[in-house]
């Protein structure tokens, strides 16, 4: 039975991101939960995305997105949930993990002397959690230096 895997991020830079893992998820049944954008709506013509609330900084939003993400979790069932960030991709690893998913976070490119928010929120579930500056290495102990994806 091959891996589903749930790419979740925001647009952006953090789907730029996203986008460079290709040619390892490309191998698997993949889906992604972002939100609604114009380089979203692009990806959305010639892959499977989800689109989810912006949660911002709006506590109803955040609610909103976290219970869309946990039902597209539940209802497709992936193995695995993999983000690039920021705070829609967190709200999937939170899902996933209340739903049993293994959660793979992978700090963002653009924090290369200190963690973002998602990063250290996710670094006390993430059952994997990759950084890509060696200088972060010191706030993640027990995260893996993955170098840069670009």
């Amino acid at each position: 039975m091959a891996l589903k895997i749930c790419l979740a991020c925001s647009a952006g830079g953090h789907l730029s991101e996203m986008l460079q893992l290709e040619d390892f998820y490309k191998k698997y049944p993949h889906f992604f939960i972002t939100f609604e954008r114009a380089d979203t709506q692009s990806l959305a013509k010639s892959k499977k995305v989800f689109f989810a609330p912006l949660p911002g900084r709006n506590p109803v939003a955040s609610v909103q997105c976290f219970l869309q993400s946990f039902d597209i979790i539940r209802k497709e069932n992936p193995d695995v949930v993999i983000s690039t960030g920021a705070d829609i991709g967190l709200l999937a690893c939170a899902a996933g993990k209340i739903l049993g998913k293994k959660v793979v976070f992978i700090e963002s490119f653009c924090r290369p002397l200190e963690p973002g928010v998602s990063g250290k929120i996710a670094y006390r579930f993430a059952d994997l959690f990759i950084y890509q500056w060696r200088e972060l290495e010191k706030f993640y102990p027990k995260g893996i230096f993955g170098g840069s994806i670009f």
